[in-house]
């Protein structure tokens, strides 16, 4: 890997502000006047302390600073916040974002995730990552990074699901709301990316749901078959 010739390396272009269409869900670039009303009603629902347990943010349960916070946030390039909109309904589910957006390196994250009651643990919240990875690397990016604290065992389980390789932990890394972060660091890199997408693919396929819309295959599963 390390011998790798990158001599006609030159840099990616960097994400643009526009929708990426998925089968499920559509990452809209995050827009006050659209999405503020159903993100809110998704970020401020019950169990809201646990799912902003290790974001930057406060639980966002006062419409006042919530609507503060999403005009800021999308007028930002990096990180460079969608909402996740079911292509069913019309309704901001969620939100995440690109950020740590190294064009020079080609190297890029996700973060900032958080998918409401009614996308967490759902078909679109995979698809949600799968359209940022795709994008990411359809672009030329040859990393693709996940981090969080390192006490995280939900974010880090979900790393793993989606592909992801643990790279180890910065400690002491971030001061993140007066406490100590040690920072998880996870990658998929270019060339692991064609057998993930597969994999992928195959799993977002409408025949691999059953009536109820539980999964027929795991994801995991197809991660671990080979393809010629």
């Amino acid at each position: 890997m390390t011998d790798e010739n990158l001599t006609d390396w030159t840099r990616v272009d960097p994400p643009r502000r526009e929708t990426i269409h998925g089968r499920y869900v559509d990452l809209e670039p995050l827009d006050p006047h659209r999405h503020s009303d159903s993100l809110f009603a998704a970020a401020s629902a019950e169990g809201s302390d646990e799912r902003f347990r290790y974001l930057p943010q406060t639980p966002q349960t006062e419409r006042a600073a919530f609507d503060e916070w999403v005009a800021a946030a999308s007028a930002t390039s990096d990180p460079l916040f969608f909402a996740v909109v079911d292509r069913r309904t019309g309704r901001a589910e969620g939100r995440q974002a690109l950020m740590r957006i190294d064009t020079h390196n080609g190297v890029i994250e996700i973060g900032n995730i958080l998918w409401g009651p009614a996308l967490a643990r759902a078909r679109g919240a995979t698809e949600a990552f799968f359209l940022f990875a795709d994008l990411a690397f359809a672009s030329g990016c040859r990393r693709f990074e996940w981090k969080c604290d390192d006490a995280n065992a939900p974010s880090k389980r979900a790393a793993g699901r989606f592909g992801f390789t643990f790279e180890g932990v910065f400690r002491q890394h971030l001061v993140v709301k007066g406490l100590n972060r040690d920072t998880a660091w996870f990658s998929i890199i270019d060339s692991e990316w064609p057998r993930l997408r597969a994999a992928y693919v195959r799993w977002l396929d409408e025949d691999n749901f059953d009536a109820d819309g539980a999964q027929r295959t795991r994801l995991s599963d197809l991660m671990s078959t080979r393809t010629e």
